[in-house]
């Protein structure tokens, strides 16, 4: 009996995972709104700690940061929802075009012997497809933030508690002298990259939006929303992106303003993911591809479109936390994407 307790004990492990997980899964209604609070609150948190270091009252930085939130809200939802309705309005006429620049394509391709029929490329190019990539994404999101106002009332009591929430995971952690430096490594680190990611997330949604502008294509205003929003996904999120947009350059002006839409996708993500990030993210951080690729279906099964926005930094949080113990930093390199992961970080390689 003896010979089969670890057999009996990874059943155990698999059981409790399960169960665990149907748990998280049962209460996704109410955890999804907490976990984008929680987001939210350490992205923002930078802000309320810049502004106590000028000696403002804690109840006016918060107070302020929310009005933010709330106008910048209100603000691209508008700017969204009339980008969805001219979309609409104008969806005849994007149809009529690409009708047009496949018949060219299809034309020049007979010349060489290539035969394609017309109807089949554009009936899988449809241009509706580009809207209904960002609607469907787009609308899960909403379906969430119609809780809005539980999601700021969670973040203004997050952000009220922030200077002591240290002290108190110390205390759960049964360290009440704070003695234990790998909690504070951990907390450190999660803040840390999160807020990061979110600069660099509103950067990439920023110089997109930009260039899209300059190039003269159509709701440049949603795609830098879905370009920020999947940024926090990195190599498939930057894809998925830049799809509609290059699309839509495509049917408004031709192959070469396609092109150059897809060069400022390809630019940007490249100079933001190996310049940018790793630069202030430190090394030890990255997952592999193909981590992010299973986190992505793992955790939007589980949290549903929220889940998918919100996977890698998830991800991240246990990578982070199974490399702040000695015990578990096995676990943590077999998540990495990089060969430099595979020597043990020390604690002066995590951020700082």
């Amino acid at each position: 009996m003896e010979s089969n307790t670890p057999v009996i004990k990874a059943f155990i492990l698999m059981a409790s995972v399960i169960i665990v997980l149907a748990g998280i899964k049962a209460a996704s209604v109410v955890l999804v709104p907490f976990l984008l609070s929680v987001f939210i609150a350490i992205a923002v948190s930078p802000l309320i700690n810049w502004s106590s270091q000028y000696k403002v009252p804690r109840w006016l930085s918060v107070t302020f940061v929310i009005l933010l939130i709330v106008v910048i809200g209100f603000m691209l939802a508008g700017l969204i929802t009339q980008s969805m309705a001219e979309f609409r309005a104008n969806l005849p006429n994007y149809k009529e075009q690409l009708s047009g620049e496949f018949a060219w394509i299809v034309s020049k391709m007979a010349l060489v012997n290539i035969h394609i029929d017309e109807s089949i490329v554009v009936n899988y190019l449809d241009p509706a497809m580009a809207m209904t990539v960002a609607t469907n994404f787009i609308a899960g999101m909403g379906a969430v933030l119609s809780n809005v106002f539980l999601i700021l009332l969670t973040v203004i009591f997050m952000l009220f508690e922030a200077e002591t929430m240290p002290r108190r995971v110390h205390i759960a952690f049964s360290d009440p002298d704070m003695k234990l430096p790998h909690i504070d490594r951990f907390l450190k680190s999660v803040n840390q990259y999160l807020v990061i990611k979110m600069m660099v997330s509103v950067a990439t949604g920023i110089i997109i939006g930009a260039w899209l502008y300059f190039l003269g294509v159509d709701h440049y205003m949603l795609w830098a929303v879905l370009s920020f929003m999947l940024n926090f996904i990195p190599n498939i999120g930057s894809i998925i992106a830049a799809i509609p947009a290059v699309l839509m350059a495509f049917v408004e002006f031709g192959f070469v303003q396609a092109g150059l839409a897809g060069l400022g996708f390809i630019t940007v993500n490249m100079v933001m993911g190996n310049l940018i990030e790793p630069r202030f993210m430190g090394k030890g951080l990255g997952l592999s591809t193909l981590v992010v690729f299973l986190s992505l279906i793992f955790w939007g099964w589980l949290l549903g479109t929220v889940g998918m926005l919100l996977s890698v930094p998830l991800t991240m949080v246990v990578k982070i936390g199974l490399e702040s113990q000695e015990s578990s930093r096995w676990l943590a390199i077999l998540l990495s994407g990089d060969n430099k992961d595979l020597v043990t970080p020390t604690a002066a390689e995590l951020p700082q």
